[in-house]
């Protein structure tokens, strides 16, 4: 039964892929970027605010560093993720976002100063083959001589902002719990993404648009998390992890059955390619952290 935790986890945020091609109908990108945080830091401050006065003196040296994790990790990528989604399809948004530990593992060669392994280099050019035979639908050659959509573009950019996010929070190891980490992030972004949402045309949230809004700030900013930070404290972060590989076939099935997406070889083929490349990258890693546990 513990395993369904981190389960939970990859499918609501495989799911958030669907619901972020949703949103496009129904609801600005700028306006959906500041109402998911929005409503999740209302959410959250009932069972935060307390923590948070109560450790300010701790929290206040890394306040620059929490805003700057805000504004990558829940400022510019998510906002970075509704604006691609106006012209690229739900399955591409989740096939892009599959490469973020890939990503994650050659920023932390400069960041966290790790070296790269051969398998990895090997897993990198597996999954990049992967993606250019996907997004070229069927040419394995598309990045030489071809450009991408500006949806898939702009995914790659937030891809690649999420993996900084990500190898910036293990650079500076913040002494924070969990929520106090979350909670001080979100309400960062909805500072920061405040002027956002003053740039839409209309700022009220329709009625066609609500589930979207409440899937995105409930479920996937607050269920979701939760489900993963007790995943990681029951089995493991590196036993957790390997779920995240579960979330792009999770969200082109969803893709297929909501969306009516049509799953062509290209997409099987090249998001298999993804996936095992991103594994293998990070075979060699999860082999030396289990040593040095056992040590």
């Amino acid at each position: 039964m513990i395993y369904l935790l981190p389960l939970i986890s990859v499918l609501i945020w495989g799911g958030n892929s669907i619901v972020n091609k949703m949103s496009v109908s129904v609801i600005e990108p700028s306006a959906m970027s500041f109402y998911r945080w929005f409503f999740a830091f209302l959410i959250l401050t009932p069972f935060c605010i307390r923590s948070v006065i109560k450790h300010r003196q701790v929290i206040k040296p890394y306040l620059l560093k929490l805003a700057v994790l805000a504004s990558l990790g829940m400022g510019l990528h998510q906002s970075l993720g509704y604006f691609a989604a106006v012209t690229t399809t739900a399955s591409n948004l989740a096939l892009i976002t599959s490469l973020v530990p890939l990503i994650s593992l050659f920023l932390s060669v400069p960041l966290l100063g790790k070296r790269l392994s051969k398998m990895s280099l090997v897993g990198a050019t597996v999954a990049l083959t992967g993606l250019s035979f996907m997004l070229g639908q069927g040419d394995a050659l598309f990045f030489l001589h071809s450009t991408i959509n500006q949806g898939d573009g702009i995914m790659l950019v937030a891809a690649l902002v999420y993996a900084l996010y990500g190898v910036l929070i293990k650079r500076w190891s913040i002494p924070l719990s969990n929520w106090q980490l979350i909670y001080m992030q979100v309400m960062f972004a909805v500072v920061f993404l405040f002027p956002l949402l003053l740039s839409s045309d209309s700022y009220v949230i329709s009625e066609s648009a609500f589930s979207v809004v409440a899937y995105a700030s409930i479920a996937a900013s607050i269920i979701a998390p939760w489900c993963w930070i007790k995943a990681i404290d029951k089995i493991g972060a590196d036993n957790s992890a390997m779920f995240m590989n579960l979330m792009p076939v999770f969200a082109v099935s969803l893709a297929a059955a909501i969306l009516g997406e049509e799953i062509r070889n290209y997409h099987l083929i090249g998001g298999v390619m993804v996936i095992v490349g991103v594994i293998l990258a990070q075979l060699k890693l999860f082999k030396k952290k289990r040593g040095a546990a056992v040590v």
